[in-house]
């Protein structure tokens, strides 16, 4: 018995003083933060109990108080239309990533194409671009069943981000592979707008210009017709490369679509037939386009005054540059310098004085400094 009676006041010697008494509940355990840190710092100070602590209860968030609200607005058995009404009517995309995480969980309930399209609108229209990326992910690994709607969403949002790039080509091989969700005429115009913003550099052009080239080809494969807007991406896109015999092409069949060039189509190629060194051609081009009165960009203007001005052409060259004037654009120093110093150097040096005099009178957006440097010019070069 006295064995017994020792071992029993070893043991209660050995028990944490913290455990002699009552145990909180669970809930305070889990949002009182320093219940936690009384155990795991001192186990040998006891805790304070529900009843003397000033904070027995967690005040609940606003955006917590939606969200509950929210669910219990969500009756069993809901449908992904219901869903999709919530999402929408949410002002905090937080909040309606949180709806859409939570009836994913539900049982007896999956997201269709029309819940994740709906999220991910929400989600890039609140600037949530990485939570976007990983519906994007859900979605590629099968989470719904694939939709033209939700696909082109997502090859935008992809298009849109530069790391993202060549996912955007991986939403589009879905399409094309798949049965009822093939790529439309938004989806090839998507993907050309976005080669064409790589075209920076001549280098660089050629590398996408294959991507042009295939990307050209399942379109009408596809048997998906073009607009004005998409041929003319691919007629920049030749240009660019200097390509000018196969944007000329496509520019011949523009009418077999039922497509009219407009004045960025005629610009592309007189600009690229003058960087070529084909400066009639992209001339005869340009002499088209005002006949049909279509007005060219400030930069196709320039482009052909200044190939005119370097072959010589320097009646031509100070006709596009009236025509440029009278549509009240003003070109740059570079343009008025190759013109006018190309006529002086000619051994017509009169005429480019008096042609400088002319272009202040109609330039009236000419700095004094434009003219006196011009003026400089004239004068320098005349005395050599």
């Amino acid at each position: 018995m006295a064995v017994s009676s020792r071992r029993l006041f070893t043991t209660a010697l050995r028990i944490p003083k913290f455990l002699s008494h009552p145990l909180p509940p669970l809930s305070y355990l889990q949002f009182d933060p320093k219940y936690h840190r009384s155990v795991s710092s001192t186990p040998s100070q006891n805790p304070q109990s529900p009843s003397t602590n000033p904070i027995s209860t967690r005040t609940r968030t606003p955006l917590e108080k939606q969200f509950e609200s929210w669910v219990q607005n969500l009756k069993p058995g809901f449908s992904p239309i219901q869903v999709e009404e919530a999402l929408r009517a949410q002002s905090d995309p937080d909040l309606a990533l949180d709806i859409f995480r939570w009836t994913a969980q539900q049982r007896n309930y999956k997201h269709t194409h029309e819940t994740y399209l709906a999220m991910i609108r929400i989600l890039i229209d609140g600037k949530r671009y990485r939570q976007v990326e990983t519906l994007v992910e859900e979605v590629m690994a099968g989470a719904c069943e694939i939709s033209v709607p939700l696909y082109n969403s997502m090859i935008r949002f992809c298009c849109g981000r530069k790391l993202l790039f060549n996912r955007a080509f991986d939403v589009y091989k879905k399409m094309l592979n798949s049965q009822d969700c093939k790529p439309t005429l938004e989806t090839y115009t998507l993907l050309f707008n976005s080669l064409l913003r790589r075209f920076n550099k001549l280098n660089v052009c050629y590398v996408y210009l294959r991507a042009v080239r295939s990307l050209t080809k399942q379109m009408k494969a596809s048997g998906v017709i073009p607009d004005t807007f998409v041929l003319n991406m691919i007629v920049k896109a030749y240009s660019k490369c200097l390509e000018v015999d196969e944007a000329i092409r496509v520019f011949r069949e523009m009418g077999l679509y039922g497509c009219e060039p407009n004045a960025y189509t005629y610009g592309y190629i007189a600009k690229g037939l003058c960087e070529k060194g084909r400066v009639g051609q992209g001339f005869g081009f340009y002499k088209e386009m005002r006949s049909k009165g279509l007005v060219p960009t400030s930069s196709s203007f320039m482009i052909v005054i200044c190939s005119l001005a370097m072959e010589r052409r320097f009646e031509d060259a100070t006709e596009a540059l009236f025509d440029m004037l009278e549509g009240s654009m003003s070109p740059d120093l570079l343009t008025y310098k190759t013109l006018l110093e190309g006529m002086c150097r000619d051994g017509k040096g009169d005429e480019a004085l008096e042609l400088l005099e002319e272009i202040r009178k109609r330039d009236g957006l000419m700095s004094s400094k434009t003219y006196k440097i011009l003026l400089n010019e004239l004068h320098f070069i005349g005395r050599e």
